[in-house]
């Protein structure tokens, strides 16, 4: 499917994980993707994934836990990207493996604040007004399936706190930005990325019993996700929150 050719767009957190599946979909359609994170390597071996088709629109390297970062971040699309029609931010912090995963609730609460939602809000705010100055354009979010439902747990109520915020930051920029700017919004249910692939057995089979068809979701039913939501066949759905989950259940 070409559906987004001629189309530029930027996802953030798209050297690894959903973001990097998010990239490499979009790619496929037909769009000009610009790549974000914060490690020059890694955003490397993306771009040079984009550069095989010609689809590579740039590169971009912040950290999004600075503030400052993130400001130089938005302005930097506007001079770079003029052109940008989609926008998805993915990058969120990870709080779940390695070294973060030790860190107090208190610390895992700021870092996930900072990245997940203000990074979020600043700059769908910023490039949501610059596409409205232009042509228009499309915007997606990643919140949380059980954001509204909640979850047992800290990690239960880092991630329902944090992505419920932008999950309703993302309805009323829907509201600010139409009708020329679509907003929308994708809540994963169990997806196995870095932390589902290293998970317990008991988490294992909880992520399986929670869904209604018995699996695990990948990174790439996400991008397939995105993908429907900034393209044409998409073009009368926004403020929207789609929770892509494999039909989540409480067993």
């Amino acid at each position: 499917m070409s559906d987004l050719t001629g189309k530029t767009a930027l996802v953030t957190g798209s050297t690894h994980g959903i973001g990097r599946a998010v990239a490499l979909e979009l790619a496929a359609a037909g769009a000009r993707v610009a790549v974000h994170g914060r490690s020059a390597k890694a955003a490397a071996e993306i771009a040079r994934l984009l550069d095989r088709d010609e689809r590579h629109a740039g590169t971009f390297l912040a950290d999004l836990a600075d503030p400052q970062a993130v400001q130089t971040l938005a302005r930097e699309v506007e001079v770079r990207l003029p052109d940008i029609d989609i926008f998805v931010a993915v990058a969120g912090a990870d709080v779940l493996t390695g070294e973060p995963a030790k860190w107090s609730f208190e610390r895992k609460l700021e870092e996930l604040l900072k990245v997940d939602v203000v990074a979020t809000l600043t700059l769908a705010r910023a490039i949501g007004r610059w596409m409205n100055t232009r042509e228009g354009g499309a915007i997606v979010t990643i919140g949380w399936d059980q954001a509204d439902t909640g979850m047992e747990g800290d990690s239960g109520e880092l991630f329902a706190a944090t992505k419920a915020a932008v999950m309703a930051f993302s309805r009323s920029l829907a509201k600010s930005l139409a009708p020329k700017v679509r907003v929308n919004c994708v809540a994963p249910g169990w997806i196995k990325t870095a932390w589902g692939a290293g998970a317990s057995e008991a988490w294992q089979q909880r992520a399986v019993r929670e869904s209604m068809l018995g699996r695990w979701g990948t990174p790439e039913d996400i991008a397939a996700a995105v993908h429907w939501l900034v393209s044409p066949q998409a073009a009368f759905v926004t403020g929207q929150t789609v929770n892509v989950n494999g039909g989540f259940r409480r067993a």
